[in-house]
């Protein structure tokens, strides 16, 4: 979503950096490219001349003017400004100390706020809580259905009475039922429509005086860009919600959206959804966030991805196979069948910091990783724990075998010896020249 908005800002502050001293004009000239991206960001602009503002206002105050080597300062203050404005420190649900905690979901229909319902729940389950979601969504054609299939993915208890019953009453009868059997967190999921009205306010308001929920999240499309902001800031002005589930965060809108609803509403971006799959569903960290789109990467979201998956004993029988260079293609295929449960690669690696850059010229298919998987499944066992066996007529068998090309397979035993070394490197504690590979198109 922030590629544009990140090379323009990324490109001014670069010019920043490579002066060896700055003046007046140079961080003046600097704030109108800033602005500029920004509003073509379709950011708010009052939010654009008071962020603009603010900067400029700390440059100056910084005594950076005239000084040796001050952009990294002037980096450092558009970072923390970003972050500021998209809400400073992450927020979270406030949980009851009193089980089930109530999370009321209210938005319009089209904004994903079904999926964002199973999402949470899938996401919170994961933490470890007791879930269950309430379908009261009674006007939408198949939105219970929907919500029922979700929950049943995820594996959460749908609570549902149909279509004929009264939303209010089936909030009731949910949180009732949460409560009778031990639930952590009861997620309701209310009906939308296509535009904020009084119909859809007053039935948000009774069911908020039937259950008192603990959080309303207002979850809004951040493809449709100040719209999505406008939207807030009615939700605002009739239903006290205590933070935005921002979905299609994915998608190829401007940011706008994003950057101005904590600004114009009070209410800070709780949860990003980050792709259509349930499991791309994470809370929202502005700081993060700022410094993915300043270029800085985003270690700390890498690791925790990492660590979702991370097994122990794997880990220790695979340093022992790097350690004695017994890594084979078995080992091969199970990892590229982990870093897939990730997430999509360009987003993984754009989170490594200096590796985002790399990746702009570079396409990666995904599609690649079922390429590979079928030449390393037509192999034999003993073709996989020996590659250096696979020559001439083996090459076109597992070439026939997988639909694919003599050259292919050539190419997988040359990236096969290619990991095999960087991930050797790894275990030994050095660091491998990321960004070299990358330009070499390793994969």
């Amino acid at each position: 979503m922030f590629e544009s908005l990140g090379d323009k800002l990324q490109a001014t502050l670069s010019d920043v950096r490579g002066r060896g001293t700055l003046t007046e004009d140079d961080i003046n000239a600097a704030m109108r490219e800033i602005r500029l991206a920004l509003l073509e960001a379709d950011v708010n602009f009052k939010v654009v001349r008071s962020f603009t503002g603010s900067i400029k206002e700390k440059a100056l105050g910084a005594n950076i003017v005239g000084a040796l080597n001050p952009g990294q300062q002037v980096v450092k203050i558009v970072s923390d400004e970003l972050t500021e404005l998209m809400g400073g420190a992450a927020g979270d649900l406030a949980f009851s100390p009193r089980p089930p905690t109530i999370v009321l979901m209210a938005g319009l229909q089209g904004s994903g706020k079904t999926t964002a319902t199973g999402k949470l729940a899938r996401y919170l389950r994961g933490q470890g809580s007791s879930v269950a979601v309430a379908a009261c969504d009674v006007y939408r054609p198949a939105a219970v259905d929907q919500l029922v299939k979700v929950g049943r993915q995820v594996g959460v208890d749908v609570y549902e009475q149909g279509t004929d019953a009264n939303p209010v009453a089936i909030a009731k009868w949910a949180a009732d039922r949460a409560r009778t059997e031990g639930k952590d967190v009861l997620i309701v999921d209310t009906a939308g429509r296509l535009h904020v009205d009084t119909e859809l306010m007053d039935e948000l308001a009774q069911i908020k005086q039937a259950i008192k929920p603990h959080d309303i999240l207002l979850v809004v499309d951040a493809m449709t860009g100040q719209d999505a902001v406008n939207v807030a800031e009615q939700f605002a002005a009739v239903v006290d919600f205590d933070g935005v589930v921002m979905t299609k965060l994915d998608g190829d809108a401007r940011g706008g959206a994003a950057l101005s609803v904590k600004a114009v509403t009070g209410k800070p971006i709780l949860f990003a959804s980050t792709g259509e799959k349930l499991d791309q569903f994470e809370r929202f960290y502005p700081d993060r966030m700022a410094q993915r789109i300043l270029g800085m990467g985003d270690v700390m979201t890498l690791i925790e991805k990492a660590q979702s998956g991370y097994d122990t004993d794997q880990a220790a029988e695979l340093e022992r196979k790097l350690r004695k260079s017994e890594f084979d293609l078995d080992d091969f295929l199970d990892q590229m069948r982990q870093i897939r449960r990730l997430g999509p690669l360009k987003s993984l690696l754009g989170m490594i910091p200096g590796i985002g850059a790399e990746l702009r010229n570079v396409n990666i298919d995904e599609r690649d990783f079922d390429r590979l998987q079928a030449i390393i499944l037509s192999m034999t066992a003993q073709e996989r724990r020996h590659p250096e066996l696979i020559k001439g007529s083996r090459r076109l068998r597992i070439a026939k075998g997988s639909g694919t090309n003599v050259q292919a397979v050539k190419q997988l035993i040359k990236q096969f010896e290619q990991s095999r070394k960087v991930m050797r490197q790894v275990a030994q504690g050095k660091m491998p020249d990321l960004g070299a590979l990358m330009r070499q198109g390793g994969r």
